[in-house]
């Protein structure tokens, strides 16, 4: 069915053929190669002769209007990382998006030792291309300490297996047209099956990264903090019945906040449940608390975004 030249429904058939072609699509390129060229991501290479100081290099080609914010989170996490003394972890980071970056381009990384403790240690990054600031963030860091604990129980939620993948998800999504079909399907460096019921203003997605990616704690954060700008945006456009999709919204993050509560390793599933408490003045603020297939709540996020919508017709 059509209206005003806009697919509004599809049969099953249609759906059956999409699916079919996504799958075709995702295996072209090989989860290991895929994972692999998202941890070079967090290949940083020291400036010589500048202490603190980090590059990573411009890509030859992209496919992207403006860089990824969760690859840019994850870089700057990690440059600040760099310079934190063993035996201190990422416990916080506060984070400012203020350009878009450009993947063909190099990034930089000023690292500032703001605070060195014997429990905690600060670091701030400032992050430029073409001179100038595109983003900042402020991490905070703590020796492991025994205390009070307590969180908040896991809501009752459909296992990874019960939801839908999501390569299903946009074989049935009529927004989503033939064109960007093909480039949505390609494989991701996460599975992803999720749950976003209809009308509903919560909603929550399994992910795992399709491939190892070894043994170190701070690698798997960083995959963390890359996936936690993973459709966290989307749950302040839910209220109102729109998608990333929807002709004339334009969507981007301006700030992100996440805090670790636990250890997490990411090639084992893990839930991002998310809503929204907020939306007005052309900006959405977005919840997310990420637990382990147990029930234990590692980590907690906060973004929020600008949302405009421009009329049509």
């Amino acid at each position: 069915m059509t209206e005003r030249g806009l697919v509004t429904t599809l049969s099953p058939t249609e759906i059956q053929g999409r699916i079919d072609r996504a799958r075709e699509i995702n295996a072209q390129a090989p989860a290991e190669a895929v994972v692999a060229d998202v941890a070079r991501l967090f290949e940083l290479d020291p400036v010589p002769g500048v202490e603190d100081e980090f590059v990573f290099p411009a890509l030859a080609t992209t496919a992207r209007d403006r860089i990824f914010g969760g690859q840019v989170i994850a870089q700057a996490m990690i440059a600040a990382a760099r310079t934190v003394e063993t035996g201190k972890t990422v416990h916080s980071l506060h984070a400012y998006f203020l350009r878009g970056g450009d993947e063909t381009k190099p990034l930089h990384f000023r690292v500032h030792r703001d605070f060195d403790g014997r429990s905690f240690a600060n670091r701030r990054v400032v992050v430029r291309q073409d001179g100038k600031v595109i983003f900042n963030l402020t991490a905070s860091f703590q020796r492991p300490t025994p205390g009070l604990a307590h969180q908040v129980p896991m809501p009752d939620l459909l296992p990874p297996e019960a939801c839908a993948d999501f390569l299903e998800t946009i074989a049935a999504d009529p927004s989503v047209s033939e064109e960007a079909f093909d480039h949505i399907a390609r494989r991701r460096a996460f599975e992803l099956r999720n749950h976003r019921p209809l009308g509903a203003t919560q909603h929550y997605q399994w992910l795992r990264v399709a491939a190892p990616v070894g043994d170190d704690p701070l690698i798997h954060r960083a995959f963390l903090a890359f996936a936690s700008d993973m459709g966290l945006l989307s749950s302040a456009m839910l209220p109102h019945g729109l998608n990333w999709s929807t002709p004339g919204l334009f969507s981007t993050s301006l700030d992100h906040a996440m805090w670790f509560h636990d250890d997490i390793r990411v090639d084992d599933w893990f839930v991002y449940v998310m809503d929204s408490d907020w939306s007005g003045a052309s900006r959405g603020l977005n919840r997310g608390s990420i637990y382990r297939r147990d029930g234990t709540l590692i980590a907690s996020a906060v973004q929020e975004g600008l949302l405009r919508l421009a009329p049509q017709g």
